[in-house]
C-alpha cells in the first residue's frame, strides 16, 4: 500500500506514524514543513515545503512536490491540520482520511479565520473517513460538534511523538525527584488550582523536598509557591527528556478534555500522570491510578503526598510504562492505522508485501 501523508504542523508525530506504517510493509511519502520546533534534517521519505503561501519562492517547490506525489501514485492520502489551500491538490490523488486531534481549539490563538474554516471544513467533510485518537473526540465528531469531519469515524491510539528507541528503562526509585508540569501555559491547564495544591503540599507533612518544575512558554498570572521553578521557554526533547523521566509524577490536571500528548509521553517515559475528571483524558489513565476532581484541591494534595514517596512513584511509573507499551506504543497504533487505511484504500492488509527499504523522494 502506498500512503501519502500531509502534515504541515505535527511533523514529529507524523514521522512516528509513517515509520510505523513502513514497518507494516507500506511505502509512505510525508509532505511537511519546518514549522514544528522539533524539525531537523529531512528524512528519505519526506518532502519539506515552505508554508508561506504569499512567498513567491514557495511555489516552485510546491509544484515539484505535487509532481512527485502524482508519480508516487498513492492508494490513500492522510491529512492532519492542513491549512494551505494549495495542499488540497495532494488530497485529490486518492481516497482521503482525515486525522482529528481535538474537538475544539485549546485557546483563542488556535481560532481559525472565517475564510479558512469555510475552505477546510468543506474539504474535510468530503473525507472518505475520519480518525480520532480518543473515544471522547470520536463522540464529538459523530454528534456534529466538530466541523469538517468525514464519515465513518474510527479511533486509533494516540502514540508518543518521541521514538521508542530514545526512551531508556524506567528510572529507579532512588533516582526520582520533583514533579513536572509540561507544555505551553494555557488557561485550560488549571494552573491556579495546581499551584494552590502544590503550595499546600509543600507546607504539609507529605513533602519530600521536591520542586514543581513547570516547563513551558507563557505567563503564569499568580505568584509561584515555594519550591516552584518555571522554565518560561519552549522546550526541546533533547534538553528535557532526562528531567521528565526522573520525575515522581506529571501534573496533567486540566480543566477540560484534551488529547494530551504530554500524558502519553509521560506514560512512555515511565512517569505517573495526575489527571482530572474533566481533562487529559481520563480514558487514557493507567488502570488503578486515581482520577481527581478538577477543583478538588484536597484530593490533589493527597495525591501529591502519595507520589512524593519514591517507591510509590516508581511503581506507578512502571505501571504507566506497561500501559503505554500495551495500549499506546507506535507498533500498536501503526497496526491499527495500517488496517484502517488499507480498508479505505481497498487494499487487503494480508496481501501487502514487505517493503523494499527506503523511499527516497526525488524532486
Amino acid at each position: 500500500m502506498k500512503v501519502l501523508w500531509l502534515s504541515p504542523w505535527m511533523r514529529p508525530l507524523a514521522r512516528i506514524h509513517v515509520e510505523a506504517l513502513r514497518a507494516q510493509g507500506d511505502d509512505v511519502m510525508l509532505v511537511t514543513t519546518d514549522q514544528h520546533p522539533e524539525s531537523d534534517a529531512a528524512r528519505p521519505y519526506e518532502i519539506v515545503l515552505d508554508a508561506r503561501v504569499k512567498q513567491p519562492s514557495s511555489w516552485v517547490p510546491f509544484l515539484r512536490a505535487l509532481r512527485a506525489a502524482r508519480a508516487f501514485a498513492p492508494d490513500v492520502v492522510v491529512t492532519e491540520l492542513v491549512r494551505d489551500p494549495r495542499w488540497t491538490a495532494f488530497g485529490a490523488l486518492a481516497p482521503r482520511v482525515q486525522l482529528i486531534h481535538d474537538d475544539r481549539p485549546h485557546d483563542a490563538s488556535e481560532n481559525r479565520p472565517a475564510w479558512e474554516r469555510a475552505i477546510f471544513d468543506r474539504w474535510g467533510g468530503r473525507s472518505a473517513a475520519t480518525i480520532a485518537f480518543s473515544d471522547y473526540v470520536a463522540d464529538a465528531v459523530r454528534h456534529g460538534r466538530v466541523p469538517g469531519a468525514g464519515s465513518p469515524v474510527h479511533v486509533i491510539p494516540l502514540t508518543s511523538d518521541v521514538e521508542d528507541t530514545r526512551v531508556s528503562t524506567v528510572v529507579p526509585a532512588d533516582a526520582r525527584r520533583d514533579v513536572v508540569l509540561l507544555g505551553r501555559i494555557n488557561s485550560y491547564k488549571n494552573i491556579e488550582v495546581v499551584l494552590e495544591a502544590w503550595r499546600r503540599h509543600v507546607g504539609g507533612p507529605g513533602w519530600r523536598g521536591d520542586d514543581l518544575v513547570v516547563i513551558g512558554k507563557g505567563e503564569i498570572g499568580v505568584p509561584l509557591p515555594p519550591h516552584t521553578i518555571h522554565r518560561n521557554e519552549p522546550f526541546r526533547y533533547d534538553d528535557e527528556l532526562g528531567a521528565i523521566s526522573r520525575a515522581k509524577a506529571s501534573l496533567v490536571h486540566y480543566r477540560r478534555a484534551s488529547q494530551s500528548g504530554v500524558q502519553v509521553l509521560c506514560m512512555q517515559l515511565g512517569v505517573a500522570t495526575i489527571v482530572s475528571d474533566r481533562g487529559a483524558l481520563p480514558e487514557f489513565q493507567t488502570p488503578g491510578e486515581p482520577v481527581i476532581g478538577v477543583d478538588d484541591v484536597d484530593a490533589l494534595v493527597a495525591e501529591l503526598d502519595r507520589v512524593a514517596n519514591s517507591d510509590i512513584a516508581f511503581r506507578s511509573g512502571s505501571a504507566a510504562r506497561k500501559h503505554y507499551d500495551a495500549q499506546f506504543s507506535s507498533a500498536v497504533a501503526g497496526a491499527r492505522l495500517h488496517a484502517l487505511l488499507a480498508a479505505t484504500a481497498g487494499v487487503a492488509p494480508d496481501l501487502v508485501q514487505p517493503r523494499v527499504p527506503g523511499v527516497d523522494v526525488e524532486l
